[in-house]
């Protein structure tokens, strides 16, 4: 696993229309294995792509990192069940803010209460890069998939 970016494939991200997403939206450079995670901020609501659920923990690992980065903290995944039984992964930064999000939310609820993955704390690496790619990297990024 990459210690920057916690994900054992280098190339994996963007899941969803990747040359789209690389094309238009700001992109963590992991600066420890490469991998692109896009970070862009919606411009109206101001929302990230970790702030929304993932279908899987596996996914929600992919994101994590641009969390912590934008958050500077660690932050953690919490497994989040419905009233269904319908179980999605969501991104917190603080305990407070998992208290807020299920006290808006009645038919959601966390059973465990503590984070199913999260590192044991924040840390900046030197490398790392925020922005938008060039073509030629899009292009290099996409044959190393």
């Amino acid at each position: 696993m990459c210690k920057e970016c916690y994900c054992d494939e280098p190339r994996i991200t963007p899941l969803l229309h990747p040359l789209d997403c690389l094309n238009q939206h700001t992109q963590y450079i992991c600066g420890t294995c490469g991998r692109c995670i896009c970070i862009e901020r919606d411009p109206k609501r101001g929302l990230q792509r970790w702030n929304f659920p993932f279908k899987s923990l596996a996914v929600a690992k992919l994101y994590l990192r641009t969390a912590d980065y934008t958050m500077k903290t660690a932050c953690g995944i919490y497994e989040i069940k419905n009233d269904q039984g319908r179980i999605s992964y969501k991104i917190f930064a603080h305990f407070s803010d998992l208290q807020e999000y299920l006290s808006k939310n009645k038919n959601k609820h966390c059973e465990k209460m503590v984070p199913v993955f999260q590192m044991d704390s924040y840390q900046e690496y030197p490398h790392t890069k925020v922005r938008k790619l060039t073509a030629k990297e899009i292009e290099c990024y996409l044959k190393e998939r």
